[in-house]
């Protein structure tokens, strides 16, 4: 039993014991309301720093005031937790609140505990942060080519989480990333290899959910099902249409979801895409039958529990009332929906289709029973609370922290390199580029170093200002580093022209694309390094190949494409320099 673990009895917030619940998943269904059935069925966020804060968001959306009358008044399944929900704080804030949420869930309807879950992915898409141990996101730890390293990254993020008490995690990205100019999977995708992206999916489905000893890890959720990777249209926004063939879906699209069920995932969640050669309903794959029962279900032969993305994304509202939009995903085959529009329209719909026979109960039970299920076989049915008292002894402990290192250490890109690295006694370095976090960290570690450093963050999209800016900054320096994120897109083309205005002053410019590595096909400078975050953790790696400290050994997860060049490369898949 390790130091977390909370025993045969589960803990209040106070850490007073409660019984823990005995229950079954077959003897809880069989005792549940239509309502509470249903209510199990949906996972929303609340608004509060802890389940009794009032706030008047929650009175807007919901009809009550704090994040429990929530959960009491709608039964609901599971609480996803943002920043903007003002849910996030620090490590014990977040612990109070689960408890307090699977208390205010245990204390009412059919006291069934709750998922409570976030998009912990790290690198790009990372909830919470420090003191929680940031690791690298899905294309570095591509880049590494290590599985051990996802796994163990992963086991890291699930076991901090569920120290937390959350117990689910919607993560990894499984989509293949093959269109460059993908605007919301890019760097959260493993890799544009399909095996790769299998395997390294596998790895972190393991890393979640089978951490040692027992019970420390967290639900994984797959997504995006039937494959988001090959779109240059945000989900958020607009709803993408990816022309896949069969062959090119089993092909390029299929495998890491294959491999991530092989390895026993919790749960799958789908996108909401249209793939007319696939399914021709012209419906997003979210509320396509012929998708989710047809190919995920049957062909694929999964029998977990399928979540949709978020159903306030246009891509699945364009076409029908909110109303319907739950009922279309039961009917597809979708069991929980995540973070409807308007949460009593959605379960109000949900009830008026099994009153008028559109749904059955049956189907209904269907969905709530591989729901209860998982809750059973994570152990948040028999004790969904956690001890608050050894949370920040846990969270972001040295052992973590120092492994996020090492596997951080071991992504890093070194694309080109013109004699520039590792560098020779530098007097002044300055720092500059898209992000403030990530100039003032590299800066940081540059000075720890010895040598002298300033920072200037001009954000991704830099005004001439801010270029002559940077420009006068680099000339009373000796070597200028900036840090780029997504300058491949042309609304953030402003970057490139400071890296070229950099290159003007004659100092050696060093370039780091902190995000995806597309934008090293645009501009050449003497070095070019890819580092896929601008996280703290990520800019002491890229200082130690700064300095040659370490060799870089990351290599390419994707091709970065020659834009002069339609179809060829400019730095091929699994390109990494070292010395």
């Amino acid at each position: 039993m390790s130091a977390l673990a909370v025993g045969a009895t589960a803990l209040t917030t106070t850490g007073s014991a409660l019984e823990p619940r005995a229950q079954t998943a077959d003897e809880l269904l069989r005792e549940m309301t239509l309502e509470e059935k249903v209510g199990q069925l949906f996972v929303t966020y609340a608004y509060g720093r802890t389940a009794d804060t009032p706030d008047p968001v929650n009175r807007e959306e919901f009809g009550v005031d704090t994040p429990a009358q929530v959960v009491q008044k709608y039964h609901l399944g599971g609480i996803i937790h943002f920043t903007w929900s003002n849910s996030l704080y620090d490590p014990k804030q977040i612990a109070e609140l689960s408890n307090g949420l699977q208390t205010a869930a245990t204390g009412s309807g059919a006291q069934v505990p709750l998922l409570i879950s976030t998009d912990q992915e790290q690198g790009q898409i990372t909830r919470i942060t420090e003191p929680v141990t940031q690791l690298p996101g899905n294309m570095a730890l591509g880049a590494g080519r290590n599985p051990q390293d996802a796994e163990r990254s992963a086991a890291i993020t699930g076991q901090e989480l569920r120290a937390m008490g959350l117990n689910m995690n919607f993560a990894p990205s499984g989509d293949v990333n093959v269109n460059p100019e993908n605007p919301v999977i890019g760097v959260r995708s493993f890799s544009s290899d399909p095996a790769l992206a299998a395997q390294f999916t596998a790895a972190q489905v393991r890393g979640y959910e089978d951490a040692q000893p027992a019970g420390e890890g967290v639900s994984a959720s797959v997504k995006h099902f039937p494959g988001h990777g090959d779109t240059n249209t945000d989900s958020h926004t607009a709803l993408p249409v990816i022309e896949h063939d069969r062959q090119q879906w089993e092909q390029l699209d299929a495998p890491p979801f294959k491999e991530a069920i092989a390895a026993g995932t919790d749960s799958v969640m789908s996108a909401h895409i249209v793939v007319p050669k696939l399914d021709d309903s012209g419906q997003p794959a979210t509320l396509a039958p012929n998708v989710l029962t047809g190919m995920l279900r049957k062909e694929l032969g999964y029998q977990g529990v399928v979540f949709t993305d978020s159903l306030q994304m246009e891509g699945v509202r364009q076409q029908h009332p909110d109303s319907e939009i739950p009922v279309l995903a039961l009917q597809a085959g979708a069991d929980v929906m995540l973070m409807p529009q308007n949460l009593q329209v959605a379960i109000d719909g949900v009830i008026a289709a099994v009153r008028d026979g559109r749904l059955t109960e049956q189907r209904i039970d269907e969905s709530v029973s591989r729901v209860l299920k998982l809750k059973e076989g994570r152990g948040v049915l028999a004790n969904p609370f956690v001890d608050v008292s050894r949370v920040d002894s846990f969270v972001g402990n040295e052992q973590h922290l120092a492994d996020a290192q090492r596997i951080t250490d071991r992504t890093t890109t070194l694309l080109r390199n013109e004699a520039a690295l590792p560098l020779k006694s530098p007097g002044k370095v300055f720092v500059t580029g898209a992000s403030e976090k990530g100039t003032e960290a590299l800066s940081n570690s540059v000075r720890a170093r010895g040598p002298q450093s300033s920072a200037l963050a001009t954000g991704t999209k830099p005004t001439p200002e801010q270029i002559n800016q940077a420009v006068e900054q680099a000339e009373a320096h000796d070597v200028a580093v900036v840090l780029t994120n997504a300058a491949w897109n042309p609304d953030n083309a402003g970057q490139l022209d400071l890296v070229r205005a950099l290159q003007q002053t004659g100092k050696p410019v060093i370039a780091v694309a902190t995000r995806d590595p597309y934008d090293a096909g645009h501009v050449d400078v003497p070095a070019w390094i890819a580092s896929y975050s601008d996280k703290p953790v990520a800019m002491e790696s890229v200082a130690k190949v700064l300095f040659g400290e370490t060799t870089p050994a990351g290599k390419l997860p994707v091709p970065v494409p020659d834009p002069g060049k339609p179809g060829a490369d400019r730095y091929p898949f699994g390109f990494g320099l070292a010395w």
